[in-house]
């Protein structure tokens, strides 16, 4: 890997990808800077991602605002296509603001859009939620398993610290047949539970990271037919960016080593991931 460049500044575009793939998971919505973004603000991004082969991108909700705006970006751009949910470290203020039951039903009304091709991102996060919003988090978390299986939608899910609670979860509940692990931050071992109950591993700039050997661990036993590759822009800007604002545009950094690890042609990896993407959420 080349050192560490400045983290000041724009990251420079990658050489293209040999084959166009989805950035499986991205928030263009969301700036580290705190700039406000609306829809029509979002264009050059995605004609950067373009130009190295990043064609299309899954611009996935967490919150009712970050809904309405996934809905309106799949509206507005033929690349994009939207994820409606509320993350788990939002649902206890929204429970208690007795808003809970309104933004439940609200991203059920959005899951019946035509654009709408995924119920994410839900799931569990014990990192930055106490104990004391554990419980409303899984009753969350369960409603939007039986959303995505009622609906037909792939299921997106959000796991930080909550590796054992989530397969938990999953298994009582019955994971929809398409169900992905966004940002996969696990090890070997779940890994390779994950594979045996046929859940899709989504891979971000983490596993650029000098320091994320387990994470690499773990995508080398993940066959090419369950991977997928994300962003999670704004954040988790890969190798040698990390630190600067993440984009659509860096993805071919990630793919790159997920093919060193993986031992294969990076158009092979490009084939695909794209086919993989295409297979859960559909055309775009």
């Amino acid at each position: 890997m080349t050192s560490q460049p400045s983290r000041r500044g724009d990251p420079e575009a990658p050489d293209p990808l040999p084959i166009p793939v989805v950035d499986n998971h991205t928030h263009l919505d969301i700036s580290r800077e705190g700039q406000s973004i609306g829809v029509g603000d979002i264009g050059p991004a995605l004609r950067a991602a373009a130009r190295v082969g990043v064609d299309r991108v899954v611009q996935v909700g967490c919150d009712p605002v970050g809904n309405e705006f996934a809905v309106a970006a799949a509206e507005a751009y033929p690349s994009v296509l939207a994820g409606v949910a509320l993350h788990p470290n939002e649902v206890p203020g929204l429970a208690a603001r007795g808003e809970l039951d309104g933004a439940l039903a609200r991203v059920e009304e959005l899951a019946a859009h035509p654009r709408v091709r995924v119920v994410g991102e839900t799931g569990l996060d014990f990192f930055r939620t106490g104990p004391e919003g554990h419980a409303l988090q899984e009753e969350s978390f369960r409603a939007h398993i039986d959303l995505a299986q009622r609906t037909g939608l792939t299921l997106q899910i959000h796991d930080r610290d909550a590796h054992d609670d989530v397969l938990r979860v999953l298994a009582d509940a019955g994971a929809p047949e398409r169900t992905v692990m966004h940002c996969f931050s696990g090890d070997l071992v779940m890994a390779r539970e994950c594979v045996a109950r046929g859940y899709h591993l989504s891979f971000s700039g983490t596993v650029t990271f000098k320091s994320a050997k387990d994470l690499r661990d773990a995508l080398a036993v993940t066959p090419l037919e369950l991977l997928l590759v994300e962003t999670d822009a704004p954040y988790l800007t890969p190798h040698p960016w990390r630190g600067a604002s993440n984009s659509p545009m860096l993805v071919p950094l990630t793919v790159r080593v997920m093919a060193s690890v993986l031992g294969v042609a990076v158009p092979t990896l490009c084939e695909a991931l794209s086919e993989n993407a295409e297979r859960l959420y559909g055309p775009w």
